[in-house]
């Protein structure tokens, strides 16, 4: 007869769509190269998460879109999440007792191998490296785009990408950055970044690069209007099973504007060579050692709290970037 688990975990699952609960499972012992960790901080990805509540991924990239940890298939029940802290509780010497980034699920123990971990920089408090999955994003759509000195650039949409791609702009020497979005409550976020924020009807023009991030059909359309001659617009958006219609008529192939898709998936092509997704993840875990991107975190749930704050960020009740889940 099998003996009963050391330890036991509990998981958030999305069991159907706009339905999600917590379940119990035992936990396999840790095997050599394996490493035993306990959650201290989960972030819930709001633009992901959130299509993967509602059921929204379609079939056809349902296995593309698979998190790294992921349980179960997409629409569900899955066990899906990819922003995960925690501290080390058992494992191999260099690992064991140390503080890590993973992407995995939320979920308040669980057992990975050791090279799935990256090490959390000191000077990185371990709520904010939540982040690190979201930051990765943004580096790899900058290699994407490759802005450049004294370039003219704009953010539109400043939800929790959005405001992650202008974190990370603000190192460059640029001539101009406008975080742009409909919701004048994002120019607090924009303030505590350092970067200037501006509504869709007010922001400036002749941009180099775009960056569109708000997931909408007006916010793409905007973005390529603030275009200059032959700029670029970098889409990190990423729409579910929703359509979405912009006009290329009218100025669109006489200016020669272009549109470029920039995924995490894959690492950007014009860094690809030479840097491995671990270099990217630990690069965007040095960057927040930046306290601005503190800016970010909208405040913290339990996590026994978490099917009802899913329900409430699917349905709009609650006006966030970033949540961070407590763990006990």
């Amino acid at each position: 007869m099998a003996s009963e688990p050391r330890w036991h975990a509990t998981a958030y699952w999305t069991t159907a769509p706009g339905h999600g609960e917590l379940r119990q499972h035992g936990l396999q012992e840790p095997g050599a190269g394996e490493a035993l960790v306990r959650t201290l901080y989960s972030g819930i990805s709001r633009g992901t998460e959130l299509l993967v509540h509602r059921g929204g991924v379609p079939p056809q990239v349902a296995e593309r879109m698979r998190a790294p940890f992921q349980e179960g298939a997409l629409p569900g029940p899955v066990k899906y999440g990819y922003l995960n802290v925690g501290v080390v509780e058992e494992g191999p010497d260099g690992v064991r007792g140390r503080t890590v980034f993973c992407l995995y699920p939320h979920q308040d123990r669980y057992v990975v191998p050791a090279t799935a971990l990256t090490a959390v920089p000191d000077g990185v408090p371990p709520a904010r490296a939540v982040l690190a999955g979201t930051v990765e994003t943004a580096v790899n759509a900058a290699w994407d785009a490759a802005p450049r000195l004294g370039d003219r650039v704009a953010v539109v949409g400043a939800g929790m990408v959005g405001a992650a791609v202008a974190g990370v702009l603000r190192r460059f020497p640029l001539d101009r950055l406008e975080l742009v979005d409909v919701d004048e409550r994002r120019e607090e976020v924009a303030g505590r970044l350092g970067v200037t924020f501006a509504t869709p009807e007010a922001a400036s023009g002749d941009c180099d690069v775009v960056f569109h991030c708000s997931a909408s059909g007006p916010g793409l359309s905007r973005g390529l209007e603030l275009l200059g001659e032959e700029g670029e617009l970098v889409e990190l958006s990423w729409y579910g099973d929703r359509q979405v219609s912009v006009d290329l008529g009218g100025a669109f192939h006489a200016r020669r504007l272009r549109i470029s898709a920039s995924q995490v998936g894959a690492v950007a092509r014009a860094r690809r060579a030479r840097r491995s997704y671990a270099q990217r993840l630990a690069l965007a875990l040095e960057i927040l050692r930046d306290d601005a991107f503190d800016a970010l975190i909208s405040g913290h749930v339990p996590f026994t709290d978490l099917p009802e704050t899913m329900n409430g960020l699917a349905q709009g009740d609650l006006n966030a970037l970033c949540y961070v889940v407590d763990y006990p």
